[in-house]
């Protein structure tokens, strides 16, 4: 019998045999029920919360299939520098941080944007005045590069002598010292002098994520981190302290660590909660950093044309052997010839290893060679992509690679129609993690600086319903859990979202005024509002 009914209202299912239902029942952390209202209320019994919905819109729990959990959730209290749109606002924001903290203590977090003031990177002296005693490590929106001020620098022994990276890029200044930019891997020359968060701080922000994530109706994620990661969220798990559904991955670099705790998690049987099961490497870099690895130069700095992180020996061998481990292998890829490369080299993986269902996944996939778009379904490679970061780009993304390249950028509507398996995410910490916000880019392409009304690349336009399954029953397939959620059928975990209106039929630019009102994990109302 039921302990949750939510009835009189419209379900959108994510099931194709019955897209559609009345009401919904569930029965401790599973559903027992989908239907109509007659269906459904034979299964309520004494004490059973019963809950009618009137206009409102019923959907599966949203899985943010691309996340960094624990970096969102320190976001949270950090300096917040997403929106600051001038180079002044962004000194002022954190000059006013810095004057609440304890000399010594690491500014970390941050996420800016230069593109917002007009595209000049910022430099330590900017900061340094009100900085001295307070070492500083911003990451830029991407993650792809950040800014160090002095006091890091001094830190981290770089002020004079500071070697070039393999796989990064230091700015400098006329006379060869550093800026403070410091992009990819040369981002680990300042990293790896911070002090670790204590275990306390790791969890508390973990809460605080979940928190946000279900006031956005975010029940499930697929989260980029490493095994120290997981056993944080195991810890979690074991201490009731885990709150929102995790599929893991790791850098391949773990990929026998994985191995193992992927095994022990097996056998604990607790894999509706948290599963590991992903590797994850980079292609290349990001279009804001410009690290993306395209085949022509960027238009306004034609000496680059980004970074390909690896030879194709080198991805080959690490997409071999994890692959030939059962692990899911996952490839950021951004520039056109980042994704050529990953498509090329998982094609001769698959022709080189036995067959299975494997699911190889393209993190971003945001700018394709015109003949590598049907590839994904030909060869059945899922493109996780982000809708937010299309609205992002929008705004700049043409002066820097060109109105040719543009035509094939965020191609989710040709990667349907080719046959490819789309999924959608946010890339919080880079990202807001807010399906709804995802949903009204995917529908509309309208650019965050509103100067595309009728939409930047409008032929790659899709459906609410298309982008519907790509944040859940698509998404909950790209981590192989389509058979325990991503839709609203018997058998599935209870695990969904009351909105307050029906997305599915009020006017597009209506979307972004809609409302979560409730949002129920295993059965349980985890927010109401």
């Amino acid at each position: 019998m039921a302990g949750l009914i939510i009835t009189h209202t419209k379900i959108w299912t994510g099931n194709p045999a019955r897209p559609y239902a009345e009401a919904v029942a569930t029965d401790g952390d599973m559903i027992v029920a989908a239907g109509s209202n007659r269906e459904v209320v034979q299964y309520r019994s004494t004490g059973a919360e019963v809950i009618k919905s009137p206009g409102a819109l019923v959907i599966p729990g949203f899985i943010d299939s691309h996340i960094h959990l624990l970096q969102g959730g320190f976001a949270l209290s950090g300096v917040q520098l997403k929106d600051a749109l001038t180079k002044e606002d962004f000194i002022r924001r954190i000059r006013d941080f810095a004057g609440q903290m304890k000399p010594g203590e690491w500014m970390l977090e941050g996420y800016w944007d230069h593109e917002n003031w007009g595209g000049e990177l910022p430099a330590r002296q900017w900061i340094d005045e009100f900085t001295r005693d307070i070492p500083l490590f911003l990451h830029r929106s991407d993650g792809h590069m950040a800014l160090a001020n002095t006091a890091a620098l001094r830190l981290s022994g770089l002020i004079h002598q500071v070697p070039d990276v393999e796989g990064g890029a230091i700015e400098r200044d006329a006379e060869g010292l550093p800026t403070g930019i410091f992009k990819d891997a040369a981002m680990d020359l300042i990293a790896e002098h911070i002090k670790p968060y204590s275990t306390e701080q790791q969890l508390t922000a973990l809460e605080n994520a979940s928190s946000y994530l279900a006031a956005n109706g975010v029940t499930s994620v697929h989260h980029m981190g490493s095994i120290a990661d997981i056993e944080l969220f195991r810890t979690a798990m074991e201490t009731g302290r885990l709150k929102t559904r995790i599929y893991a991955t790791v850098p391949i670099r773990e990929n026998e660590a994985m191995l193992k705790t992927a095994g022990d998690f097996k056998a604990l049987k607790c894999s509706t909660w948290l599963k590991p099961g992903g590797v994850k490497l980079f292609a290349d870099g990001s279009l804001g950093a410009h690290t993306a690895a395209f085949f022509k130069s960027y238009l306004d700095t034609p000496d680059e044309s980004g970074l390909l992180m690896y030879t194709d020996r080198e991805m080959f061998e690490r997409i071999l052997t994890a692959d030939r481990s059962g692990l899911q292998v996952i490839i950021h890829a951004i520039g056109d010839r980042a994704n050529h490369q990953v498509l090329n080299l998982y094609e001769r993986v698959m022709k080189t290893n036995p067959p299975r269902d494997r699911r190889f996944r393209i993190e971003h996939a945001q700018h394709l060679l015109s003949a590598d778009i049907p590839r994904f379904g030909e060869l059945g490679i899922i493109a996780s992509m982000q809708p937010w970061h299309m609205m992002d780009d929008g705004r700049w993304a043409e002066k820097v690679i060109g109105r040719e390249r543009i035509a094939n950028t965020h191609a989710w509507r040709s990667l349907i129609d080719s046959g490819a398996s789309l999924v959608f995410g946010s890339d919080w910490f880079v990202a807001p993690p807010k399906p709804l916000e995802g949903i009204f880019a995917a529908v509309t392409r309208q650019t965050l600086d509103g100067k595309c009304p009728e939409s930047w690349v409008p032929n790659e336009k899709i459906t609410v319903e298309e982008a519907l399954k790509a944040y859940t029953i698509h998404a909950a397939r790209a981590s192989f859990d389509e058979q325990i959620k991503g839709s609203i059928e018997p058998g599935k975990l209870a695990d969904f979202v009351v909105l307050d209106r029906d997305i599915l039929n009020i006017p597009e630019e209506e979307i972004l005024n809609t409302q979560v009102v409730k949002t129920v994990i295993g059965g349980v109302p985890y927010l109401s509002f």
